[in-house]
């Protein structure tokens, strides 16, 4: 595989942490809304660092489109969304060990609350996820597992495409 260089390798890396964060994010959501995999506590702070690649990555896209000149902010904006991709991908890895019991996690769990209701009632009959179980898996891989197998090759990639970027700049 050839990686661009130059200004189209600065639009990829662009492209490349706007997507990710986004199709993650979007099927995390499915899968709490559509298929009731609600989030323990570790997969909201893969959530989290998402978020923030996702923020980051469309100031660094909006800027980037507006701003072609002033390409230092846009690259800095750039390579922070892939550090938070890297980040929510280790969270990934630890999530994932955990699940698997190949060391010992947070005791906190979390419970997803109906508050239209009485609190008290829901608090006692809202489910309860707990970290270290899997909800689902694919050959073997919990969704942790895959938010690590995705986001910190991704990240490398927007990282790697950034470098070769700057290198073909005068």
């Amino acid at each position: 595989m050839v990686l661009p260089i130059g200004e189209p390798a600065a639009r990829a890396a662009r492209l490349l942490a706007l997507a990710v964060p986004a199709a993650l994010l979007g099927g995390a959501y499915i899968g709490e809304f559509i298929f009731g995999l609600y989030p323990c506590e570790m997969c909201w702070w893969q959530r989290y660092a998402h978020f923030a690649a996702l923020a980051l990555a469309l100031l660094a896209h909006v800027h980037g489109s507006v701003r072609p000149s002033a390409r230092t902010l846009t690259a800095l904006l750039t390579s922070l969304a892939g550090m938070a991709i890297l980040f929510a991908g280790l969270i990934g890895a630890y999530h994932a060990g955990v699940e698997y019991g190949w060391w010992q996690g947070l005791t906190a769990c979390t419970s997803e609350l109906d508050l239209s209701a009485d609190p008290l009632e829901a608090i006692a009959n809202g489910p309860l996820i707990r970290c270290d179980q899997v909800q689902w898996e694919l050959l073997g891989i919990s969704l942790a597992g895959f938010n690590f197998l995705i986001s910190v090759p991704a990240a490398a990639l927007v990282l790697a495409l950034l470098r070769r970027a700057q290198r073909a700049q005068p």
